[in-house]
This record gives C-alpha cells, sequence and structure tokens, in this order.
C-alpha cells in the first residue's frame, strides 16, 4: 500500500531525528494540496446552501486573481506598443 502514487507523493523521509523539519515539509505538502483544508471542512456537515455560497466565493475570487494577474503581467510588459502614437 506504501507504493501507491498517493502515498509517495505525500511521503517525508525524517534525516537525523528532526521530526520537527520533517512534520513542517509534510504539513505544507498537505496544504499545498488541499487536504488540510478538505479534512477541516469535512469534519462537520456542511448546509448545501453553505457549500454552494462557498464554491460561489471560491469561483469568485479565482476568477478576480486571474484577472488581477493577467492586469499585472499586461502593465509590467516591457516591449508594448504605444497607444498615444499622435501626441
Amino acid at each position: 500500500m506504501s507504493r501507491h502514487l498517493r502515498f509517495i507523493a505525500r511521503t517525508v523521509m525524517v534525516q537525523d531525528g528532526n521530526v520537527d523539519v520533517a512534520y513542517k515539509t509534510l504539513n505544507r505538502i498537505l496544504t499545498q494540496d488541499g487536504i488540510i483544508d478538505t479534512v477541516k471542512r469535512k469534519r462537520y456537515f456542511e448546509k448545501p446552501c453553505r457549500e454552494r455560497q462557498r464554491k460561489n466565493f471560491e469561483n469568485c475570487k479565482r476568477i478576480y486573481h486571474m484577472e488581477m494577474a493577467r492586469k499585472i503581467a499586461f502593465v509590467s510588459k516591457t516591449n508594448r506598443e504605444d497607444p498615444w502614437l499622435g501626441c
């Protein structure tokens, strides 16, 4: 079972008996994968209306961040044409 891909990707080796560093590394990996948030959410029942609200909020937040990243990338471009050619 430990050779399963799901477990291999989240395996952290303890080096020199340093458990604290391994724990922090594992915690960071699980947070990046979103497993910590899922476990915290699944601890209690989430009403369907609250689930819809959360999913809509996450969707809006994702769209906002994508748009903001696109705008920042456009503004930070250095080789773009001058919009005020005649001035």
